[in-house]
């Protein structure tokens, strides 16, 4: 067992189970959540509640897996912030999808006060955490990076690529983001495209999976739209402000993005969507493969689920006997 203490912040939909899985490989784990409640099943697995987020101030890595770069800045700096306890942390270790300039600013701001950090974005969702099927992008301090690659691996079992000094990995999750959108939006023109002319989703899926266009994450979204399961995973909202960041980025540096440009539009008409929906909130917050339902509307068709489940390749290892 490590003698590492790590501090972790974030219970939501990637951050439990990622906490979990330290919590399982043998390190120590401080853990800080807004909502005590969602962090309480840790305990049984070892990790140590704490009051506020300056009970993690002693720590050796603080860890972060939060929505924002804003509420990684007031988890960091702000009034009862990890650096107002006593102590602190050496590395602070950011999982969070946040903007490359901000970023920059945080790290900034924690060089001044003799702390490294290394951003790590992740590729995957809550299932693919307990699956082992995280993988990750990391940036920052060459050595700090060594220094925390373990921990990144116990979480990001398919492996962490370490891409250089400063935000590099923020721009990897952002170009990451942008295919996620534009693989997600032709596969469900292409999909209704089949369906008119009288294939079923399932089998047409099977098809593409099967091929050589066919990936872990077409498998996985699969039955998502063949049953119309929109369980969350990440939010067409989510999805927006990283193309919006995708292409800020592109004129920054003058790179055309045409067809990142073609899939904001196309992203865009799923708000106006929204509002032919009897609940057109649960409808943006739920998740972003429901851009198949927008397609379907505009090409005048309504979605029926096939009642078939087919398997995402997520499903979570049994431990043998």
């Amino acid at each position: 067992m490590t003698t590492m203490q790590i501090g972790w912040i974030g219970m939501g939909r990637m951050g439990f189970p990622m906490a979990e899985r330290l919590v399982k490989a043998g390190y120590s784990v401080k853990v800080w959540n807004r909502t005590r409640s969602k962090a309480e099943p840790l305990q049984d697995s070892g990790a140590i509640l704490v009051d506020q987020p300056s009970d993690l101030a002693g720590v050796d890595v603080l860890a972060t897996m939060v929505s924002t770069g804003r509420d990684v800045e007031q988890l960091y700096f702000g009034d009862d912030g990890v650096l107002s306890g006593t102590g602190m942390p050496k590395i602070f270790l950011d999982f969070s999808s946040i903007g490359v300039d901000q970023s920059a600013e945080i790290r900034k701001s924690l060089a001044d006060k003799g702390s490294e950090l290394v951003c790590c974005p992740v590729s995957g969702n809550g299932k693919c955490v307990k699956a082992g099927k995280l993988s990750a992008v990391a940036s920052g301090p060459k050595a700090a990076f060594e220094q925390v690659e373990d921990i990144i691996s116990s979480i990001a079992t398919m492996g962490v690529s370490y891409v250089g000094e400063g935000e590099l990995a923020r721009f990897c999750k952002i170009a990451h983001n942008i295919m996620l959108g534009v693989v997600t939006q032709n596969l469900a023109e292409i999909t209704i495209l089949a369906q008119k002319a009288g294939v079923p989703r399932r089998a047409f899926l099977d098809f593409m999976n099967n091929s050589v266009m066919g990936s872990v994450f077409t498998r996985y979204k699969t039955n998502a739209f063949v049953n119309l399961d929109w369980t969350t995973t990440f939010t067409p909202t989510l999805l927006r402000k990283d193309l919006d960041l995708g292409l800020s980025a592109g004129r920054e540096f003058n790179v055309p993005m045409p067809v990142t440009a073609a899939m904001r539009e196309a992203l865009q008409s799923h708000f106006g969507a929204a509002n032919l929906k009897n609940d057109p909130d649960s409808y943006i917050e739920g998740d972003f493969a429901a851009l198949l339902e927008t397609v379907a509307l505009a090409s005048g068709i309504e979605l029926e689920s096939e009642n078939s489940p087919y398997p995402t390749g997520l499903e979570i290892p049994q431990a043998s006997e």
